[in-house]
């Protein structure tokens, strides 16, 4: 899957990770290089759930949303890369640094998650992530992340 796979739509996306609405935010994954990077988009709208609370009359994406779709992205990457479509594997948060919102992400905005691996290949890999709106930062992180792969 690795050589030929630059994107994820939505299905495959679902055969990756475990993610399901309302907590599946990832709506698609595009420039995907194997073991490298990628790039997920989220779709911002004001359908979705947290709007009701964060914060009415006032609707702003939670910047803890917006690092969890960058981790959602990784596990996108990962999976592509590491061929783990339909194979069961999940994936654990082990942690974050550096993690800085710098502007609002609202109902309308279109959010683009760069994600890079700094180190993988096995079980756990780090990346650097960055949340993009209109060629704006919104977000960044570096976060760390364990597969827990499915036995051979």
């Amino acid at each position: 899957m690795t050589d030929a796979v630059t994107h994820a739509d939505m299905e495959l996306i679902q055969r990756i990770i475990p993610h399901r609405y309302p907590f599946l935010l990832v709506d698609k994954v595009r420039d995907i290089v194997a073991n490298k990077s990628a790039v997920g988009v989220k779709n911002i709208t004001f359908n979705e759930p947290q709007f009701q609370g964060h914060f009415p009359g006032m609707p702003i994406f939670p910047g803890v949303m917006i690092v969890e779709a960058l981790a959602q992205t990784a596990g996108v990457l990962v999976g592509v890369s590491l061929d783990l479509a339909d194979k069961g594997a999940k994936v654990f948060f082990m942690g974050m640094d550096a993690c800085k919102f710098r502007r609002k992400v609202i109902p309308g905005y279109v959010l683009e998650l760069h994600v890079s691996a700094l180190r993988g290949g096995g079980k756990v890999w780090k990346f650097e992530g960055r949340g993009i709106v209109d060629g704006e930062l919104a977000a960044e992180a570096s976060f760390t992340a364990m597969f827990d792969l499915p036995k051979a």
